[in-house]
């Protein structure tokens, strides 16, 4: 009837999309920001890591409160077929009745809850260990029965749109709909765009081959593309999507360079193959719009959550009149590294090299109290208490997910996965970040009834990246010697302009990409990498030298796949640390008026519950106070630093 993905697989997205569900959103998974992706590199010996099975059961999360067994999972697993065949009894029956239509709404909560809880369990049991054969059993399952349930009950949305507007606006405003008011309307948003049913179920058919390029691309450059090795202290080290980062941050610059070079050559050889998939993928979404109605296929993307399409161009032109301050921090960061020129592949290696610190678990999270002690006892003793009781799965184990998420269902705990290190100060940002999703669902499901509790994308990352603005100010307040203070200024600096420059260089690449092929150019290697080479050029300044490859970054983005997603990034960073200053220099109403943003849920439009926040995402002010924040910062490195 809807997209039954409104619990688990929203979920799962805006919590740095722990699983690969659908293959154009799995490729949200790759980001560039340390601020909201936390992969780490491994130093441990891999001896030494355990199996799932040592693991104390005081360090896993406590997956009781969805099911206090797997034989309780197979009895709601097996359920779903029923609770489906229910919700498909009413078809054709929506318009006759009120009394039709809520019933149908009620059967239909109660297969989403299920289905939700059921996929809720099995991922979370895989992703602690994806070498569990079990476990991944359990979550193809899940998957399958979701699939199921979603092509039974599309008959929904085309049946509600048929209904005449007098009679459905009048039926949702009865007393009885209450639970199901907010979804509704929602729904009934698309009207304008909704098709016939003959014509929907057209475009439905269609949407796996339209997901071809996608997975063309995550085959290619994940699976057959063959990068040359990188020489590292006399030994060669395999050069992989994922080590190359890692060689990125390596201080020996001759490392970086042959990395880099190695990297891009790959995907030079590939260059007309990846771009035709890039444009496929960008005909597609045109293509869509177009079939809909959309004037373009910005309007497309934004219309569902009404974000107006100035958030998306005002993002664009504060940030290009903010560029000098970036270009100030390149020739800043050209400087400290003592480099004649500054190439592409100097741009992630660390500024200042990383202070030994040891935090141990249970300190991470007195500092987690300490920090966000601005929101009041009430948040901290809920989320300290959470992490420490059942809620986070704190260290590596053979087999586990790298990296962090927060994934909660209506049902459960907002669990988190961790793979905390006590030597590794990033953890702390990364369990207060993911802190921060859980308590945002947290509050979304305990004040909003099901059907209206999920949260957007573009509202995710403001919750846990206000935890980290608070983290970062409190630790650097702590500081007790200037290598620390210089280390988290740095780190500071490098996350933001992760998050809110270069999403933002991202969002304009598509932006020019999809205007081409509506305005009638049809989209090359050469066209693409044109593109691309002018933003580079663009927003790192004169200081940055740029190899013949360098354009080729704009063809291997795998966000690109998901049109128009990486902007939330920035204007999430950009809410939250408007708020974040908002909240810690104002008073009680400034709290509150936060905590009504938490527990809005799904129950209004994002624009909307940021508004009621005290702050204006239609406006470019947030925008700037970011850009502000970050020019501080660059002003405070300058001062910190200094050249070898």
């Amino acid at each position: 009837m809807r997209n039954l993905s409104h619990g688990w697989f929203a979920n799962a997205v805006r919590a740095n999309s722990r699983r690969n569900c659908r293959t154009q959103i799995s490729s949200i998974t790759f980001h560039f920001s340390l601020f909201t992706f936390h992969f780490i590199i491994l130093s441990m010996n891999k001896n030494t890591i355990p199996t799932r099975d040592q693991v104390p059961e005081s360090d896993k999360w406590d997956l009781s409160t969805l099911y206090k067994s797997d034989e309780d999972w197979e009895k709601d697993l097996s359920s779903i077929k029923k609770l489906t065949e229910k919700v498909l009894s009413f078809k054709g029956k929506l318009g006759e009745s009120p009394e039709s239509l809520l019933s149908c709404l009620k059967a239909n909560e109660e297969l989403e809850k299920v289905i939700e809880t059921v996929h809720e369990y099995a991922g979370l049991l895989h992703t602690a260990d994806e070498s569990d054969s079990k476990a991944q059993d359990m979550e193809g399952r899940a998957m399958m029965a979701y699939s199921s349930a979603e092509s039974e009950t599309s008959f929904f949305s085309p049946e509600l749109m048929s209904i005449p507007d007098e009679k459905i606006n009048e039926w949702k405003n009865l007393p009885e709909f209450a639970d199901y008011k907010i979804f509704l309307e929602k729904l009934l948003h698309h009207k304008p765009y909704t098709l016939s049913e003959k014509e929907e179920r057209i475009l439905s058919l269609q949407t796996e081959s339209s997901e071809t390029a996608s997975k063309a691309f995550s085959l290619l450059t994940n699976v057959d593309l063959q990068f040359k090795s990188v020489t590292v202290n006399g030994e060669e080290k395999p050069l992989t999507q994922s080590t190359f980062t890692t060689f990125l941050h390596n201080p020996d610059r001759a490392v970086r360079e042959q990395a880099y070079k190695n990297f891009y050559e790959a995907f030079v050889k590939h260059e007309n193959t990846i771009a035709s998939l890039y444009a496929g993928s960008v005909n597609q979404d045109v293509f869509v719009a177009r079939a809909r109605g959309y004037k373009s296929s910005l309007e497309a993307a934004l219309y569902g959550n009404k974000v107006p399409e100035s958030v998306y161009r005002n993002l664009i032109e504060t940030v290009h009149k903010n560029l000098p301050t970036l270009h100030k921090y390149y020739s800043l960061r050209k400087k400290i590294l003592g480099v004649s020129e500054l190439r592409h592949y100097d741009v992630y290696v660390p500024l200042v090299k990383n202070v030994e610190t040891k935090t141990s678990y249970d300190e991470a999270v007195e500092i987690c109290r300490n920090a966000l002690s601005p929101l009041g006892k009430e948040y901290t003793d809920r989320l300290c208490d959470g992490l420490k009781n059942g809620w986070a799965d704190r260290y590596e184990n053979k087999g586990k997910r790298s990296g962090a998420f927060s994934s909660g269902a209506y049902r459960g705990y907002p669990y988190i996965l961790l793979n905390y290190k006590d030597d590794v100060i990033r953890d702390v940002f990364t369990m207060a970040h993911e802190g921060g999703h859980s308590m945002h669902t947290y509050y979304s499901k305990t004040n909003n009834p099901f059907m209206c509790y999920n949260y957007t994308i573009f509202e995710a990352e403001v919750a846990s990246t206000f935890n980290e603005e608070l983290v970062f100010e409190y630790l650097l307040r702590q500081a007790k010697t200037p290598e620390m203070k210089a280390y988290l200024l740095s780190m500071r600096a490098d996350d933001i302009l992760a998050t809110l420059h270069r999403q933002t260089m991202f969002a304009e690449f598509e932006l020019k990409a999809h205007e081409l092929v509506e305005n009638g150019t049809p989209l090359s290697a050469q066209v693409l990498r044109k593109i691309y080479r002018e933003l580079l050029e663009q927003y790192f300044g004169p200081e940055m030298h740029f190899e013949n490859e360098s354009d080729m970054e704009g063809l291997r983005i795998p966000h690109f796949y998901g049109a128009y997603y990486v902007y939330k990034y920035a204007t999430g960073i950009s809410a939250s640390l408007a708020l974040a200053k908002r909240v810690t220099q104002g008073g009680e109403k400034e709290r509150e008026d936060y905590f009504k943003f938490l527990k809005s849920g799904g129950s209004r439009y994002p624009i909307e519950s940021l508004k009621i926040a005290g702050v204006d995402m239609s406006s470019s002010e947030s925008i700037q106070a970011a850009l502000d924040v970050f020019a501080d910062l660059v002003k405070e490195l300058e001062s910190s630093l200094r050249p070898e």
